[in-house]
């Protein structure tokens, strides 16, 4: 199976050996820890007759999935790497015309939409901002309709039915070439737009990163656990779709997009998948052969409470744990 994408790359689909390589890796390297930490149960619970053959054969074993994962990516990367990258040049497509629709996503923040659609609106690129509301059960989709936003509200519960809607919107607006999608929380900014523009003549799709460190403010819901996270996370992505992309954040929502890219994209998203829905969206836009590039953006404390995969550390795990077998499976269990 093929498909080819805007920048002009005939995809096929490879086995991902470095993705395997390095999960295999972390697996052996667990399965070390785990039986030298066993060390404190079995002198601290005299435990050893029982423990000890236990701790023994995970400390022994760890070895055959750490190798197993080092040759995997070895391979992948000193072999395979030259198949995989693009033979194409490097894309130039010129922005014509810099005008764009922002779409904004929205749950119970009636405490901020209308501060991030007039900060939006305010922008001199910006031609008009939708707000999605999910539903609220606040005064969200009223808020941003007196702030002059369009507003539509999406009943179906999940992050990814309020994104798929919020492009499915957006680009039925055939004056602008390009679709901002970002959040009503106010943790992004419309002068960013200027830097994703700069971006938007190589690539398809642009992905604000929130992990140059003098662009972060300090008090954010990404705790150190969630921004190592979401740099783990997006390097698998990039192993899976080795020398097609430099990933270091899949949980951001605040991402710049060419409007006849995404008018084929949508066809192959699929709205069931949840608070993971970012990590999917970049996962099929590279497997469809588009040009993904990063771009670093500012990141600032919401305004109200964390709905999403942020709101702690273990719902960040049970997200990025989520995100991974996604892009295991190629996002099959939301079939």
């Amino acid at each position: 199976m093929a498909r080819s994408g805007r920048g002009g790359a005939r995809r096929r689909l490879h086995v991902p050996f470095l993705l395997y390589g390095v999960l295999s890796f972390c697996f052996g390297l667990a399965m070390y820890l785990a039986g030298v930490l066993l060390v404190f149960p079995r002198y601290l619970l005299q435990q050893r007759a029982l423990l000890d053959p236990i701790a023994e054969a995970l400390v022994w074993y760890s070895g055959v999935p750490i190798l197993v994962g080092i040759l995997l990516a070895l391979f992948d990367l000193l072999y395979l790497l030259r198949h995989k990258k693009p033979d194409v040049p490097v894309r130039f497509d010129p922005v014509r015309h810099r005008r764009v629709t922002v779409a904004l996503t929205a749950y119970d923040d009636e405490a901020s939409i209308a501060g991030a659609v007039d900060d939006f609106l305010s922008h001199p690129l910006v031609e008009r901002v939708i707000v999605v509301s999910n539903n609220s059960s606040d005064q969200t989709l009223a808020r941003a309709r007196d702030a002059g936003a369009i507003v539509f509200d999406e009943l179906a519960p999940g992050y990814g039915r309020c994104v798929f809607r919020c492009l499915s919107e957006a680009i039925k607006f055939d004056d602008t070439d390009f679709v901002v999608l970002c959040e009503g929380d106010r943790t992004f900014r419309a002068y960013d737009i200027e830097k994703l523009l700069a971006y938007a003549p190589h690539a398809d799709i642009v992905n604000g990163t929130r992990t140059v460190e003098p662009l972060r403010q300090y008090l954010t819901q990404l705790s150190t656990f969630i921004y190592y996270g979401n740099i783990f996370v997006g390097k698998l992505l990039e192993a899976k779709h080795l020398g097609r992309g430099t990933i270091t954040d899949v949980g951001t929502t605040y991402k710049l997009c060419r409007r006849d890219a995404l008018i084929g994209l949508l066809d192959d998203l699929n709205p069931a998948v949840n608070l993971e829905f970012n990590a999917h969206f970049l996962d099929t836009a590279l497997q469809s052969g588009l040009v993904l590039l990063e771009c670093p953006i500012t990141f600032h404390p919401r305004v109200g409470l964390s709905k999403g995969g942020n709101v702690n550390n273990w719902r960040g795990l049970a997200v990025g744990s989520r995100m991974i077998l996604g892009l295991l499976s190629d996002w099959r269990r939301y079939a």
